[in-house]
């Protein structure tokens, strides 16, 4: 992983808004209409090519695929796996997960009407969505048929060729490829104990699984960007806890990191990134854990780089953390300095500031310039317009360049 030597590098999450072709075709994958496979797998193919060179063009020195050909960061793995299919929903089932979140238990009414429109405010007019229900991206439920065995070889090596070729001719410092924690299957896959003791071994036979997804993008030479899971535990292995202590949610931390770690033997960590958001949505945050409560758990993770939200009003104040959390040796903070949730366009002068507070605590060497979440974790949830999302992106240059030329004045 290159470091920030004599400048600050800049990088992003991951997801970036797709065009309205690929748009199409996820739409009519996800609600299993008709469609043409190998057009969309060359929109696909053609859009990497595209985004690739404008992250390039906008002054992302790390940048990613833009996981254009995913349908969402977490919802893409079920096609990689055998033992697991997809059930139907029960009449009555809590699937925006009001139920294990205390924030949608706060503000009922604000996610009344939030979950109404957040999903669509920004889709493509060229992509009528009359047709798409109303539910959260990763609303494909699934249970266990047998013991999960990993199938996804072709369609991770596809990924890194067409990412491959897609650098060629570019001058990056790093490229990164995002992959989904174990974790995150185990709140909606259900009849687990049919085939497993117990969810723990679960999540231990899919880390085992996930292994060999990570292990095919590291060695490829690319940077395994490992999404959420591990310090969400009301998300995974407390969904069903409604009210969680400290001390609960300390043990399913410290079970999910193991279980992560688990997953990344044998993976070089200084190819690893792991990313933590607070749930990256427009809304109150005043449930989100303190990053004091979470730091201790998150630098147990075999990663050489943490990615974590800074823009978010919410955690900003939380770079001074680092005052009194020293960040180990050889380790890098990615923060995100820009947000990918608001449709303001931050100025240059405030990423520079943001990043010259960060630098102040752990050294401008040990920092890359980075956006608090994805611009669009799934393909039907945009949360910027595109071009607000390139004004971003472009902005966070800007102020990454006015930092490092005041840090190596």
């Amino acid at each position: 992983m290159h470091r920030s030597t004599d400048r600050i590098l800049t990088t992003h999450v991951g997801s970036l808004v797709r065009p309205a072709n690929i748009l199409r075709g996820m739409k009519a994958r996800t609600l299993e209409q008709p469609y043409d496979q190998r057009v969309l797998a060359e929109d696909v193919r053609a859009g990497i090519q595209h985004v690739v060179r404008e992250q390039v063009e906008a002054g992302i020195d790390i940048p990613s695929d833009g996981e254009f050909g995913r349908a969402g960061f977490v919802n893409y793995i079920h096609e990689r796996l055998t033992g697991i299919e997809r059930r139907p929903l029960d009449p009555d089932e809590d699937i925006w997960g009001a139920g294990a979140d205390r924030e949608q238990q706060v503000f009922p009414e604000f996610f009344e009407q939030y979950h109404d429109h957040f999903r669509y405010l920004w889709m493509s007019p060229e992509v009528p969505i009359d047709d798409v229900p109303n539910l959260p991206g990763n609303y494909e439920k699934f249970r266990v048929v047998d013991k999960v065995q990993y199938m996804g070889q072709q369609l991770i090596q596809q990924d890194i060729a067409t990412f491959q070729s897609a650098l060629q001719g570019l001058n990056v410092a790093d490229a990164f490829i995002n992959a989904v924690s174990p974790m995150q299957r185990v709140r909606s896959d259900r009849n687990v104990l049919d085939f497993y003791r117990s969810e723990e071994d679960y999540m231990y036979a899919l880390a085992d699984v996930m292994r060999e997804e990570y292990r095919a993008i590291t060695e490829a030479g690319f940077l395994l960007q490992v999404d959420l899971g591990a310090l969400n535990p009301r998300r995974g292995v407390l969904q069903h806890n409604r009210n969680p202590t400290l001390e609960d949610m300390t043990r399913a931390m410290e079970l999910a990191v193991d279980v992560l770690n688990h997953a990344l033997q044998g993976i070089p960590e200084d190819q690893v990134r792991y990313h933590h958001c607070w749930g990256s949505m427009n809304s109150p945050h005043t449930q989100d854990q303190p990053l004091r409560q979470i730091v201790g758990p998150m630098l147990k993770i075999k990663a050489q780089a943490y990615v974590l939200e800074a823009a978010n009003p919410r955690h900003e104040h939380e770079s001074m953390v680092w005052k009194d959390v020293k960040l180990p040796d050889g380790k890098v903070l990615i923060p995100g300095v820009i947000s990918h949730q608001t449709n303001v366009v931050e100025h240059p002068e405030l990423v520079a500031w943001r990043l010259k507070n960060f630098a102040s605590v752990v050294g401008k060497e040990n920092l890359i310039g980075g956006v608090d979440c994805g611009f669009s974790q799934y393909w039907d949830s945009i949360r910027v317009h595109p071009t607000v999302q390139w004004a971003k992106l472009s902005a966070l240059a800007e102020g990454v360049n006015l930092a490092s030329q005041e840090l190596w004045a």
